[in-house]
């Protein structure tokens, strides 16, 4: 085929790009702006356009299909050619599903944890030597692509979410799949993430039930209340439903072990969230026809690969993990999840708020007391990230103390601070947890991490 990307520096618009090129269809694009790592690996595959900017001379009646991604705006030039020239328009989960129509789609969806279900598939898969199509949402440790798309695998992965298909198409993601296995997480709407009110999110999540194919298979957390809620109003579709809980585990020098029967397996990755990810991703495979002795021997191995609760540096029995603060929740069940791994160190938790977020106080008051099980608590909200003069985080002080309620707080707003900080506290006997946004961090985590250590 002839395929044009409209906005081809996308994550997942050049990772697709390259795979389709890869098997030998004629691939162009344009895109106003394309930044790394997506630079670099569309000029190695001879991708990367010439010209930044949008040129409608581009679109010619030859092209079998046009891709169009978030970036571009509803009015693009390109876009609007294709429109007239009647050229089939994709977004690319669209795409993605004709090309997988004769393939078993496995969609993994949720609020949180559907990246690292996702990876925990995918490692066990690839032990196992069984080859699969994917459509991952992060880049994953041993899979040099977000996307593998091919005409011979049975087998396609997909990471689904709830967020708009394209600028023209404002269905969700993961609506448009229509998968034969599908696994939720669990839903929880967060006013501070979402831009959706709370009904509408939740809604997303039963279309999304609606679209498994007849007699397909939902996989759901039941300890996820607001999950269980929208399985049981999604009743009359005709499909399989097998629900999973967090499976019994205990922790033992600092090593996690889940609990099968008498059987003790022990595993490089701790927290109530990730033995809940196992226990979604070994559902997963069940129904791809792993079996049960081979999914856990190859667990044992799994390390995160995307920042939840990632190892990042160890000295003197002190330990620096980092994870990704989505949300106040995630913030409590991280600390939780170091304090209970490590019962007999204190821990220091750092995180950094984007000040633009804390001005909004109805954002602010989620993060009540979210600390609480830290031994101390720092947070850091950069004053060199804010443009507008008008904004002054000398008056924000008070009330971010209040709200957080630590009896060991400190309120940071430069990096120089946070250095200083590090330099004086003597790490021994306290693990440190740094919580850094996805869209938002100012912090050299490893060199932060280095600071900590060396000063016992």
């Amino acid at each position: 085929m002839r395929v044009h990307f409209i906005a081809i520096g996308g994550a997942v618009m050049h990772n697709l790009a390259i795979s389709l090129a890869e098997q030998g269809h004629q691939v162009s694009g344009s895109d106003d702006q394309v930044v790394e790592p997506s630079k670099s690996r569309l000029k190695k595959a001879g991708l990367l356009p010439k010209t930044m900017g949008w040129f409608p001379e581009k679109i010619t009646e030859d092209i079998d299909a046009v891709i169009l991604g978030m970036h571009a705006e509803s009015d693009n030039p390109e876009l609007r050619r294709a429109q007239e020239l009647n050229i089939k328009l994709y977004s690319f989960p669209e795409f993605i599903y004709e090309q997988s129509m004769d393939k078993t789609r496995v969609v993994i969806a949720g609020t949180y944890g559907k990246t690292t279900i996702m990876s925990m598939v995918m490692h066990v898969l690839t032990k196992l030597g069984r080859d699969f199509d994917y459509l991952v949402g992060a880049q994953l440790e041993g899979f040099d692509s977000l996307v593998k798309l091919t005409t011979h695998n049975k087998i396609i992965l997909l990471e689904g979410d709830e967020y708009y298909a394209s600028p023209i198409d404002h269905r969700s993601k993961f609506h448009l799949f229509n998968p034969n296995i599908a696994l939720i997480s669990g839903v929880e709407w967060n006013e501070s993430r979402a831009n959706i009110g709370e009904e509408e999110y939740i809604k997303q999540f039963e279309t999304f039930i609606d679209t498994i194919v007849p007699k397909g298979t939902l996989i759901y957390n039941k300890d996820n209340l607001n999950l269980v809620k929208i399985v049981e109003a999604t009743s009359d579709c005709n499909i399989n439903r097998h629900g999973y809980k967090l499976p019994e585990y205990s922790i033992n020098k600092g090593v996690t072990y889940l609990h099968l029967g008498e059987e003790r397996i022990p595993l490089q990755v701790f927290g109530k969230l990730n033995l809940s990810n196992i226990a979604g991703a070994y559902t997963v495979c069940e129904w791809l026809g792993v079996k049960r002795v081979d999914f856990y021997q190859a667990i044992k191995d799994f390390r995160s690969s995307i920042r939840y609760l990632e190892f990042v540096a160890s000295d003197n029995e002190s330990v620096v993990y980092q994870d990704f603060l989505h949300s106040p929740y995630k913030l409590r069940t991280s600390i939780h999840a170091v304090k209970e791994q490590f019962p007999s160190q204190g821990l220091v938790t750092i995180i950094e708020l984007n000040p633009y977020d804390v001005i909004n106080r109805s954002f602010l008051d989620t993060y009540r007391e979210s600390m609480n099980e830290s031994d101390y608590a720092v947070v850091l909200i950069n004053k060199d990230a804010i443009k507008e003069k008008n904004i002054l985080l000398s008056n924000l002080e008070s009330e971010i103390q209040a709200v957080f309620n630590h009896r060991n707080f400190t309120f940071l707003t430069d990096i120089t601070s946070l250095e200083i900080y590090l330099d004086k506290f003597k790490s021994l006997g306290f693990n440190l947890l740094f919580m850094v946004s996805p869209h938002h961090n100012s912090m050299d985590i490893v060199s932060f991490a280095d600071k900590f250590l060396k000063n016992y």
